[in-house]
């Protein structure tokens, strides 16, 4: 199972060029089942709500229609995966990346990020 961070599920629904070549194939393999986290959503319109984050249409509409087109699960957040926090080294300040992986961590999922402090931690990384 995958899990999109923030950067790849808009890279992936925007056609970037951003995107490699190893994720792309990773998100297009159908024996993978691809979610994007409650987390990420709520970065996604804390960034829009700053101005920092452009979108075509507002962030709840956008989100959840980019999600259907592209065939991307909803993985909500679990007090299980809140708990992985505890445990968790202090490596990423970020805290939705952070968040990310206590539930890649928490749900034994596979993060997709281009992000390299997220590799530093114990969790499954492609990119």
């Amino acid at each position: 199972m995958i899990l999109l961070d923030t950067a790849a599920f808009i890279w992936i629904v925007t056609g970037s060029e951003r995107l490699s070549k190893r994720a792309r194939e990773i998100y297009l393999n159908t024996k993978f089942k691809v979610y994007l986290s409650s987390v990420s959503v709520l970065e996604m319109i804390a960034k829009y709500k700053l101005g920092r984050l452009p979108l075509p249409s507002h962030p709840s509409k956008y989100i959840q229609n980019q999600r259907r087109i592209h065939g991307i699960k909803v993985l909500a957040l679990k007090e299980k995966d809140v708990a992985e926090l505890e445990s968790l080294p202090n490596i990423h300040d970020d805290p939705f990346d952070r968040m990310l992986v206590c539930q890649a961590r928490a749900r034994n999922f596979t993060i997709l990020t281009p992000d390299k402090l997220i590799k530093s931690y114990p969790v499954k990384v492609e990119w």
